[in-house]
Order: structure tokens, then sequence, then C-alpha cells
């Protein structure tokens, strides 16, 4: 089963449990697979669904630091909710030392050697490791590792 279709069964699932939270989030998601799909005119496969969840999550996670940051919990924590459905969509997160070696396998296939070659390996890392591992500690960790810190 598909990635979407995976989503489109949840979200009947939450219809027939009367989980109206639920659904809303999933609603949500499929609006934007949905969107996509017609702004692109294409049918999205799984890879092209994460990258829609993936970005997703990262409004979510934008959002409840702004929230928090204004007082307003209430909000947050209905973001956090959100958060919490849509990170069950996302493939099992890469552990850190995983990351670390994919990022020391992308410098030597890329020949890497300093912070000026941050875009030669951030492309071919990005591929690999989407929707495995949040991609701005990735990148953190490419730069410590080009800059010799690592």
């Amino acid at each position: 089963m598909s990635l979407k279709e995976r989503v489109s069964e949840d979200m009947k699932a939450a219809m027939r449990a009367k989980d109206s939270a639920r659904l809303g989030t999933i609603r949500l998601l499929m609006a934007a697979i949905k969107q996509k799909e017609v702004d692109d005119r294409i049918t999205l496969d799984d890879d092209q669904v994460i990258a829609v969840i993936d970005k997703m999550i990262k409004q979510r996670r934008d959002s409840i630091g702004q929230y928090e940051s204004a007082g307003r919990q209430d909000l947050a924590d209905a973001e956090k909710f959100e958060l919490e459905i849509l990170t069950a969509y996302m493939p099992q997160q890469m552990s850190a030392d995983e990351v670390r070696a994919a990022i020391a396998a992308v410098i030597a296939e890329t020949g890497a050697s300093g912070p000026a070659d941050m875009g030669r390996v951030m492309g071919p890392l990005k591929a690999r490791l989407a929707g495995r591992t949040d991609m701005a500690q990735a990148s953190a960790l490419v730069k410590a590792a080009l800059s010799g810190k690592a």
C-alpha cells in the first residue's frame, strides 16, 4: 500500500471513529497532497508525499516555537498534536551515527575538502537522507565535517 493510500485509509478510519482532531489533521495532509498533484499535474509517489509531509512538519515546528514565545500554549499544544500525527507517516529516523556515516560517504564520493564544497555535498546527501533525518541538523554536521571540527 502506498503512503498516499495509507493516509486515505487513516482518514476513513478517523471518520468512522468520529475523531475530529485527527481527522482535521489528516484532511490537511490530503489537501496538501492533492494541491501538489494539481499544481504539478502529476501523481505523487511515496518520496514526493514524504516531501510534502516533511514540509508540513517544518511548518508545525516553526509555529510551535512562535506560539510558545508568544505565550500561547493552547495553540502550541494543537500544533504539537498535528506534528505527532504527521510524524507517524514519516519513515523511521536515522540515528546520529548513521547520519555521520552517510555524510562521510558523500564527502568521500564528491571529494569535498572545505566549507566551499558544502553545496556539492548537500545535494546528494539530501537525496539519501530526505525524510529520514532533520536536514538542518545534517547541514550543521556537514559544515562541521568540512571545516575540520568533526
